[in-house]
């Protein structure tokens, strides 16, 4: 036990203090790679920085049918949502009392992971190629997914003990 009486909710606050930067941090990261695939989409360079084989092929995934959702670029919807989340992920608001700011975290980042594993699908099964870029995305959006998973207790505890 510290001298403060605390014990163990002292370290796990001193844990805790670690996730609202990397959750911004991993949300910046998210949201740099969706930039750099929404200016390829839009500029139309077709010059990703991604090998061509059998196995990766960055344009064959970028301009296959499932690159577009409703007439939307897949690219310029990751971009959306990494927006959103680098807000909801400010330390600020990780620290905040409105407890609705958590749940809202966590079903985008849910949402995110189901449509990952769609996108992942897509790439295996249907379009037959993976692309490095949409990889450091669905990496990004796991890492994202277990970090706000894990930390829900701690940033809404009165919902989670209701």
């Amino acid at each position: 036990m510290s001298p403060g009486g605390g014990g163990d909710r002292d370290a796990l606050q001193n844990v805790r203090a670690w996730r609202p930067a990397l959750a911004l941090l991993l949300s910046l990261v998210g949201f740099g790679i969706s930039l750099y695939m929404t200016i390829e989409h839009y500029t139309g360079n077709n010059a990703l920085a991604c090998p061509a084989n059998s196995t990766f092929n960055c344009l064959k995934v970028t301009t296959s049918p499932q690159s577009m959702l409703l007439g939307v670029p897949v690219a310029l919807l990751g971009l959306v949502f990494f927006t959103a989340l680098v807000i909801v992920n400010l330390p600020v608001l990780w620290r905040s009392s409105l407890q609705w700011v958590a749940w809202l975290r966590l079903a985008m980042v849910v949402g995110g992971m189901g449509y990952v594993i769609y996108l992942i699908y897509a790439e295996l099964f249907l379009i037959k190629a993976v692309c490095l870029w949409c990889t450091g995305i669905h990496v990004d959006t796991f890492l994202l997914f277990v970090l706000v998973v894990s930390s829900l207790p701690g940033s809404a505890p009165r919902l989670v003990e209701a």
